[in-house]
């Protein structure tokens, strides 16, 4: 893989674009270069690094696992009645992004302490489902349910569209998001592709159609989530999360193929991964936390 090298001034504009995506009114300012030499929970060398460092592959990830997720009627109603993401879609959306981006980059310390903060706030989080069964944030079928949903839908899209990965590489990638999963009490996650197959024929029989899965993916093409350069690759990703869906899980939800990316939509998205793939940005997470290892900005974007 040879990185993209950009004229300066240009360079700069993509670097603005891409942080103002982690910044936000509320949002903590995290300094992912900071304590220096402290390791995250994921190590450098990682599937995950180089996962997470592609901002295509997360976006399609990302929804695509919440689209699993909306189809689970107590997450469905854990998501929808308490949080703002109807609302105000943006800052919830960041908020998001930027707890994977601790999650996966930031010194371990700092990691550990934003998801105590999120347990916390999911220890009050209860209510009554579309189906009249009782649910509580912190049940660990759900929190089990929620993480494997994210690894499968960052893992898929980067496999998918970005760059394939190995069989082994991709169980890798599951087992390394296991030091996380367990600090966020989901103690049952699937580490590898097998497990995660066993999960989703447990979970599919509890899932149900809801107008809120196309509600959500309504509020994703109108929300304003990618730089204005990019806004008009927003709805091919939306397309492209859908593709990802598991077949037996799109049947429940309502999603048919006309949802997903047509033949000539394919090569778009997968161009734009490929080329996130090879961009380094200088300021972002990732070159931030090479950076406080003592390795290159550049360094995951070598070989």
């Amino acid at each position: 893989m040879t990185a993209i090298v950009l004229p300066e001034a240009l360079q700069r504009r993509v670097e603005a674009a891409a942080g103002g995506f982690l910044r936000a009114d509320g949002l903590p300012v995290v300094d992912f270069s900071q304590p220096k030499g402290e390791p995250a929970l994921i190590a450098a060398d990682s599937v995950s690094w180089r996962i997470f460092k592609n901002p295509i592959a997360l976006f399609i990830g990302g929804v695509a696992a919440v689209i699993l997720e909306l189809a689970e009627p107590r997450v469905r109603s854990g998501v929808w009645d308490h949080t703002s993401f109807r609302t105000d879609p943006a800052p919830r959306l960041k908020r998001t992004g930027l707890a994977a981006m601790v999650t996966v980059y930031a010194a371990r310390s700092q990691a550990e302490a934003m998801i105590a903060g999120v347990n916390r706030r999911h220890a009050r989080v209860t209510g009554t489902a579309d189906d009249g069964r009782s649910y509580a944030a912190d049940d660990l079928e759900l929190l089990d349910w929620v993480q494997a949903t994210a690894s499968y839908g960052f893992i898929e899209a980067f496999h998918r569209f970005a760059r394939p990965l190995s069989p082994e590489e991709r169980d890798r990638a599951w087992a390394e998001a296991g030091p996380a999963a367990r600090l966020y009490g989901a103690t049952g996650a699937p580490s590898s592709r097998a497990e995660w197959q066993a999960q989703l024929a447990v979970m599919t029989p509890k899932l149900t159609a809801s107008p809120i899965v196309f509600e959500f993916l309504e509020i994703m093409r109108a929300a304003p989530l990618l730089p204005g350069l990019a806004r008009p690759l927003q709805s091919l990703l939306i397309r492209a999360a859908v593709d990802l869906t598991p077949p037996e899980v799109a049947r429940i939800v309502g999603l048919e193929p006309r949802h997903g990316l047509s033949s000539w939509q394919v090569p778009i998205v997968r161009a734009a991964a490929r080329a996130a793939d090879r961009l380094p940005l200088r300021e972002a997470p990732p070159a931030q936390a090479c950076l406080r290892l003592g390795l290159p900005a550049d360094w995951l974007y070598r070989g």
